[in-house]
């Protein structure tokens, strides 16, 4: 099952979810010593051709039991696990991070409530409950604004950008009619992320911010570190995470998403969302930074001293959506190591990724560029 290197009695991680970042948390469990245990319903899941897995639905009693036993500690790989199976796994087994976390990430209201709580900034919103309450709300966020569904988001799915009063109804319909915040519309410079990580005593270690660039709601390309980050900027980066995770008695990786107002003196962040779990947008570290995210989630989880994040290498992390890229044109180009999830082609699916390092953010674009022309 591709355990070969890890002892038997090394420590068990168990993980809510099979997908691909269960599977790069098993891979970087290898070089610790730790295994790793995953619960999907899909028996072809793609951390299960790398690990132990347990068949069967994330509300199974008898699925959890099974995944739970023998374990040290259980964690999730992605935010739409139900709360009440971390819950009730958690009566059993340490759960980190927390089911608390979990409830916070999953409901884009609760997360924007704790940011204000916080006094992290962030866009304008107002909370929507029926179609009627959208035009009003568009006279306090202003037009044009996206509506979001509170729940199950991601990839750019359940949001609908709303020009007028007019686009109300298909707004509506576009969500599926459920509960969602009217966000004001942000002409945002760039995305930036911050990658962070929290022990169990409360110490927190950051990435370097990651710049990301979307296409069709998808992650295409991260770089990190992000060109042009003032100092100031990043300290407030920082901060916000530091402050999110103190409050959730937050253990593990967390990923905060902003979006960059402004350039140089006048640049200002407004938070976007969080995700309390290891993220696309720091699949770079694998090859850019002496202990990856995936490392510092177990090392974080399962009480081990936390791993260096500052990178010495200027890198970067393309997706390969819908098909894998060619392997040997991969390989032609300096820096970039392929990644493959195992999965089957299918469009709009992320498949792998290719990350490229470089040893001057120069030297990186250049390697970019070679591989938009070769690779495509």
């Amino acid at each position: 099952m591709g355990t070969e290197g890890v002892g038997a009695d090394g420590p068990l991680v168990g993980i809510l979810g099979g997908g691909q970042l269960a599977r790069l948390l098993a891979q970087a469990g290898e070089k610790l010593g730790v295994r790793c245990r995953v619960l999907d319903p899909n028996p072809e899941c793609s951390a299960g051709r790398v690990c132990e897995q347990v068949v069967g639905a994330y509300d199974d009693a008898d699925a959890l039991g099974r995944l739970a036993d023998g374990c040290d500690v259980v964690t999730y790989e992605f935010e739409n696990v139900p709360v009440e199976s971390a819950e009730w796994v958690a009566q059993r087994v340490p759960v980190h991070p927390t089911p608390g976390a979990l409830r916070v990430a999953q409901d884009r209201l609760n997360e924007r409530e704790l940011f204000a709580q916080l006094g992290v900034a962030m866009p304008g919103f107002v909370p929507i409950d029926s179609e009627h309450q959208i035009a009003p709300a568009l006279t306090r966020v202003g037009e044009p604004a996206l509506l979001k569904a509170r729940r199950l988001g991601y990839d750019g799915k359940g949001q609908f950008l709303v020009s007028g009063a007019h686009d109300a109804p298909a707004a509506w319909r576009a969500i599926g009619g459920a509960p969602a915040i009217l966000d004001a519309f942000v002409p945002f410079e760039r995305e930036l992320s911050v990658v962070a990580v929290r022990a169990r005593d409360g110490e927190c270690r950051f990435y370097p911010p990651a710049q990301n660039v979307h296409r069709g709601g998808i992650l295409r390309l991260t770089r990190a570190p992000a060109p042009g980050v003032p100092a100031g900027l990043r300290e407030r980066a920082e901060s916000a995470a530091r402050a999110i995770m103190d409050h959730l008695g937050y253990v593990g990786v967390m990923a905060v998403e902003f979006f960059q107002t402004g350039e140089g003196a006048d640049a200002t962040l407004l938070a976007n969302e969080i995700a309390p779990r290891v993220h696309n947008t720091g699949h770079w570290t694998i090859e850019g930074a002496p202990a990856s995210q995936f490392e510092n989630h177990l090392r974080a989880v399962l009480g081990m001293e936390l791993g260096e994040t500052a990178g010495s290498v200027a890198s970067a992390m393309v997706n390969a959506i819908g098909e894998l890229p060619d392997p040997v044109r991969v390989a032609s180009v300096p820096g970039a190591v392929l990644h493959d999830y195992e999965k089957a082609p299918r469009p709009g699916r992320k498949v792998g990724h290719v990350t490229i390092t470089a040893c001057s953010p120069a030297e990186l674009s250049a390697r970019l560029e070679h591989y938009t022309r070769v690779v495509g």
